[in-house]
């Protein structure tokens, strides 16, 4: 798939970050765009910047769904294939995803399997509701979002960090079997896993969000709690700050997450997109993505060692940890 002019592309998680810019510069080549997302204020803003550089006659359609319940994204379907009046879609992207759960000892089992369920059974259940649209396009392409977490179930020997990998190594594993399950029974699509570093997006308030219905200003005590717990994982004397600092530095570092990352989300966007174009399977983004996978692949008996994150430290690859 050369050309996205005159397709039409499902994208979940389209209100922010890559699912925004990948909306964008699809609409400016001419690509229809229906996205999903559990924020409809986020969206609108993604909808008003995809058109005001949109060709004329490409439409851009929303709908309010969380991925992690199937019965949202069937009506999500429902809706790509009324209000644009087609049977087969040529693209879809499964992007939506939040962090949390970071540990399967302390962290609420809500949490933890809100996270799972989003990052991965999102994935499954837009490739279930979306596929017989899929199979009727004369092209088609999947994309599935999984992370460096895919192949690196870690944030460092200092902080536990097991429901978002677990996800992404579903992710992951799902997307290569589908290669050959699309060479034997549907070989005009496509699919790809999407790898991506360390990518400016607003994913931790996102996230929180989500999982607690507010943003980091409104942090309750257990949440503060936690927090603490967290950073001083990170080697922060946090014993002696107080709730008010721990708030201050959540929001710092939730605001240099996306600020200082060292790619964009819409370089992340046009990596993803050249991808589709190359039809390559296994798409890396940023040059921290591809050290780790090398180091992975390297010793893997040291993933999880703190030589590991020496070597990413020695590479200048450790910003976002």
């Amino acid at each position: 798939m050369k050309e996205f002019a005159g397709k039409i592309a499902v994208i979940t998680g389209g209100g922010t970050g890559m699912g925004r810019e990948l909306a964008k510069q699809l609409v400016a080549e001419g690509c229809t765009v229906a996205m999903c997302d559990v924020s409809a204020e986020n969206m609108a803003e993604t909808k008003r910047l995809c058109q005001s550089n949109a060709p004329q006659g490409t439409r851009v359609i929303t709908f309010v769904a969380d991925v992690s319940s199937e019965e949202q994204i069937l009506r999500f379907r429902d809706a790509v294939g009324r209000e644009l009046d087609t049977d087969h879609i040529h693209l879809l992207f499964n992007n939506a995803g939040i962090g949390g759960g970071p540990s399967f000892v302390n962290s609420p089992r809500e949490e933890w399997e809100k996270t799972f369920n989003v990052c991965w059974y999102g994935v499954y259940y837009s490739c279930r509701a979306f596929l017989p649209m899929v199979l009727k396009a004369r092209e088609a392409h999947i994309v599935n979002t999984s992370s460096v977490n895919g192949f690196w179930a870690s944030l460092g020997p200092t902080r536990a960090h097991t429901a978002y990998p677990a996800a992404k190594f579903a992710v992951k594993g799902f997307t290569e079997g589908l290669i050959n399950d699309f060479r034997l029974n549907a070989p005009h699509v496509k699919c790809s896993v999407v790898m991506p570093g360390h990518i400016g997006t607003s994913i931790v308030e996102n996230s929180r969000k989500v999982l607690t219905g507010h943003g980091i200003s409104e942090m309750t005590a257990k949440e503060l709690s936690d927090a603490r717990r967290s950073i001083k994982g990170m080697g922060f004397p946090a014993d002696t700050m107080s709730d008010e600092q721990i708030q201050q530095m959540m929001q710092e570092m939730a605001r240099q997450f996306e600020t200082d990352a060292p790619t964009s989300a819409a370089d992340a966007a046009t990596i993803i997109l050249n991808g589709v174009r190359e039809e390559r399977w296994r798409i890396l983004i940023g040059k921290d993505a591809e050290t780790m996978d090398g180091l992975v692949r390297e010793a893997p008996e040291q993933a999880y060692e703190q030589v590991f994150v020496d070597k990413l430290r020695a590479a200048g690859h450790w910003r976002a940890f």
